[in-house]
Formats: C-alpha cells, sequence, structure tokens
C-alpha cells in the first residue's frame, strides 16, 4: 500500500474485543502492540495475545481504564509513540488527545478540538446548521432552566426528547409528550447526564416518531481527502443500545442514500474532521434526513463496513494517524454484498435483559462461509461486573440481504456460551421474525417484537390449558 513509516508500539488503551481487534490490526501492519489492563482482566484474551501488557490500575474504570495519567504513564514507560483508545472509556475525551500531543504520543482519533465541538450536541448541531447538514428543530444550545425550556418546548412543539449534551447510550435522555411531563423529565435528565458524563447540560429537540437510526462510516486523512465508506442501518436497539446493525441499510431508496453520503461528507469536512467517525441520522417515514450526532472514533459495528467493502477501517485509523494519506476512492467504498452483525450480551432476555456475571464453561464460536467473529471469549474466561456486558459479535455476509439473514441465523444456531445467560436466543428469534427479515424495521422494532412474542406466548399457554369443567 505504502513505505512510508508507520509507528514503533501502540499502546491500547481498552478492553475485551475491542482492544483484541486493534490488537490484530497492530500485527497485520507489523507493529508492536501493548495492552493496558485493570487487575479484573489480567487473565484477558487481549492481555494473553499482547507484544506487552501492563497494569494501570485496579477493577474500577475511574481508577484505570478512565484514568487518563495512568494511560500515558503506561505509553511513556513502554516506550510507545501512540495510543489507541477504541471505543468508550476514553475515546472521545478531548483531555487524552491533547495531553497526548503535550507529551509527544500520537492519539489515534481526531483532534481535541475537534472531539470536543463534536461530542458536545448542542455544539456539534449549531456547526452541522451552518455546514447545511439538516438537522432536527431544537433549542439553540442548553437550556438553563424550566423556564426557558417551558418557552423552547412551545415553539419546538410536542414530543420531544430532553438530551444530554455530552456522552451518549441513551442517558441523560427522556421523550416528554406535554408541558407536565417536560417540568419532571428536565431535572431528572440534568442530574443523569452530571453523574454520568461530569456535564448536566440539557437541550431540546423534536421527537421524530418511529424513524430509522442510519449512521454513516467516515475516514479522513490530514490532506483534506474526506470519503464516506458507506452507511449502515442502526434502528434496532433498546433503551438507545443497538443490538443488530446492517449494511448496507435495507430497502433504503438511491435518492435517501446518496443525500446521506453527501451530507455525511459535508459535515466531516466543515468539523475538519481526520481519522475514522461516523455521522448518525434519524431518517423519518418521508426520507427526510436529520444529522443526529457525530461519533469521533471506531464503532463497534464497523465489521459491517468492512465485510461488505474489504476496507480495514483500524488499519486505516492508525495510517492516518500516522500521518499516510488516503489511497481509497469512492469506487473502493462501494458495498459488495450484504452483512448483518449480531451483539451478544451478557444479558438474560428472558428477565429484561438483566445483566449477568460470571464464568464461562464452554465457549464454541461459530464457523463457515461468510462468517466473522470478534469476541475475546474463551471457555474458563470470568465475565466482570465493571463494564460493559459485550461478550462479542457474530457478523454474517451474503450475496444478498437474504443470503445474510440466512448465515446469521446459521452462525447463531451454531454458537454455544454456557456459565452465564446471553443474548443468542432471544438474536435467533429475531432472524426468524418476519417483519426482520422484510427489512422493514424502524427503531420501535423491539418493543414491538416483545409484546408480538409475548402475545404468542400467551396464545400457546392458553391452547395448552386444559379445559375448564
Amino acid at each position: 500500500m505504502t513505505d512510508e513509516p508507520l509507528f514503533r508500539k501502540i499502546l491500547i488503551a481498552n478492553r475485551g474485543e475491542i482492544a483484541l481487534r486493534i490488537l490484530r490490526a497492530c500485527h497485520d501492519l507489523g507493529v508492536r502492540a501493548v495492552v493496558a489492563y485493570s487487575d479484573a482482566d489480567r487473565e484477558s484474551l487481549p492481555v494473553r495475545l499482547a507484544d506487552e501488557a501492563v497494569c494501570i490500575g485496579p477493577a474500577q474504570a475511574a481508577r484505570s481504564y478512565n484514568n487518563i495519567p495512568a494511560v500515558i504513564s503506561a505509553a511513556l514507560i513502554t516506550g510507545c509513540d501512540a495510543i489507541h483508545p477504541g471505543y468508550g472509556f476514553l475515546a472521545e475525551n478531548p483531555y487524552l488527545a491533547e495531553v497526548c500531543a503535550q507529551v509527544g504520543v500520537a492519539f489515534i482519533g481526531p483532534r481535541p478540538d475537534v472531539i470536543e465541538l463534536m461530542g458536545n450536541k448542542a455544539q456539534a448541531r449549531e456547526a452541522m446548521r451552518r455546514a447545511g447538514v439538516p438537522i432536527v428543530p431544537g433549542s439553540d444550545g442548553p437550556v438553563e432552566n424550566l423556564a426557558e425550556a417551558r418557552e423552547t418546548a412551545r415553539k419546538i412543539g410536542y414530543p420531544l426528547l430532553v438530551k444530554a449534551v455530552a456522552g451518549g447510550g441513551g442517558r441523560g435522555m427522556r421523550i416528554v409528550g406535554d408541558e407536565t411531563e417536560l417540568l419532571r423529565a428536565l431535572p431528572l435528565a440534568q442530574a443523569e447526564a452530571e453523574a454520568a458524563f461530569g456535564n448536566g447540560a440539557v437541550y431540546l429537540e423534536r421527537f421524530v416518531e418511529r424513524p430509522r437510526h442510519i449512521e454513516v462510516q467516515i475516514l479522513a486523512d490530514n490532506y483534506g481527502n474526506t470519503l464516506a465508506v458507506g452507511e449502515r442501518d442502526c434502528s434496532i436497539q433498546r433503551r438507545h443500545q443497538k443490538l443488530i446493525e446492517e449494511a448496507p441499510a435495507p430497502n433504503l431508496p438511491g435518492k435517501t442514500r446518496d443525500a446521506l453520503l453527501k451530507a455525511a461528507v459535508k459535515g466531516a469536512k466543515a468539523a475538519k474532521y481526520t481519522n475514522a467517525g461516523t455521522m448518525e441520522f434519524l431518517v423519518d417515514a418521508r426520507a427526510n434526513l436529520y444529522f443526529m450526532e457525530m461519533n469521533t472514533r471506531i464503532q463497534v459495528e464497523h465489521p459491517v463496513t468492512e465485510i461488505t467493502t474489504g476496507i480495514d477501517l483500524v488499519v486505516w485509523q492508525i495510517r492516518i494517524a500516522a500521518g499516510q494519506r488516503l489511497t481509497l476512492n469512492e469506487r473502493d467504498c462501494e458495498p459488495h454484498g450484504h452483512a448483518i452483525e449480531c451483539r451478544i450480551t451478557a444479558e438474560d432476555a428472558e428477565r429484561d435483559f438483566a445483566p449477568s456475571v460470571g464464568a464461562i464453561d464452554l465457549y464454541v464460536a461459530p464457523g463457515g462461509p461468510g462468517v466473522r467473529v470478534d469476541s475475546h471469549l474463551y471457555a474458563g474466561y470470568a465475565v466482570p461486573p465493571y463494564y460493559d456486558s459485550l461478550l462479542g459479535k457474530v457478523i454474517a455476509w451474503g450475496r444478498d440481504r437474504d443470503e445474510a439473514v440466512a448465515r446469521m441465523g446459521r452462525a447463531l444456531t451454531e454458537t454455544v456460551i454456557t456459565g452465564v445467560p446471553q443474548t443468542v436466543p432471544f438474536l435467533r428469534r429475531v432472524m426468524e421474525d418476519e417483519t426482520f427479515r422484510s427489512g422493514t424495521y424502524d427503531t420501535d422494532y423491539v418493543r414491538q417484537f416483545t409484546e408480538r412474542a409475548c402475545a404468542g406466548a400467551g396464545d400457546r399457554e392458553r391452547q395448552a390449558a386444559p379445559a375448564q369443567a
């Protein structure tokens, strides 16, 4: 691809499947990698496979993975010249990127000022509005008090969303249908945002009912080259946490797809974005699209883009951070076939997705044509209670969506994980659901699917019950 130099050694400041994914990219490039780990992850697969590993603190994330001095110290004492933050933890922390620049260690991601701009949802909305990217009608920046919120809400109209300006994952977010609900939800959202992100500021946005959640993968180098590497449909989610993703988005009109890709590139260029990132949009029933937010990091669902384009996004993150130019073009970004990703989490779907911990007794990963597994599991691995519940991801590719769905169904049937409750049985049922198979779902899918499943279970129980005398 190029003979330009890369890094000598990269510190991976993360854990689990994404740490292993980055480690593999480093090894593919011939770059040594150091995995930073907490006490709870001492026996994890990334630590076992790393060229070097260094403990950065106890199990609590605040004292290890979110501890910037510990992460920077780990990089310096092991002679790393770059840090890859993965996703979550410090991945979108502008201060980490700033400290990296101060100590002469490359941050594999965008510049700190860009992270700060796009990480503040209110500021990002305003930046996209100025750039001509469509946004959902909402408040001009954060609302300071109940009186301002009430006045702004009357202008926007109900229903609306109260949203935290920082963070993500649905924390600090409330749907409100009228003024009474707004007065109750605003302080709750502010308190939740403060607790989760250290920033209690919130803004208001019109609630787009039952939209599709579609995101566009961006790659941009330091020389002004910006590419949209296709789109992904992430509408199947629960409590704003994605469960299943697809690329390309099914049943998306060509004009809408073109508009999404152009808007994403326009927005990324306006933000002077570099490295890999994701522009997220809502698309309503009339195919109107609205910018929602930008994630300034690699996404959990990046494999569906990789498997349909053949582009290694993590390798390109490293190359761009090392100062190399993008040698890709729009033709390289055209998708081939269809891919679906299912996230397997340590949650019990039969008990309202209650989290679970414990030791993995048996783990058998699926295989065969068109199947990829990104997971850090092994038999005997102890699932810790301190972090995100993601155990791994199964990705299935097919020449068309029907083949991808069939292969995913087969892959989930082959997957064996015992010792802790997990979501494989739930995902299997989704693959058999006619609404999912038709590709006509929206962000309300999981609620509807659960209601249909409960209704079906009730019907079966009534049919099985003995007749009353």
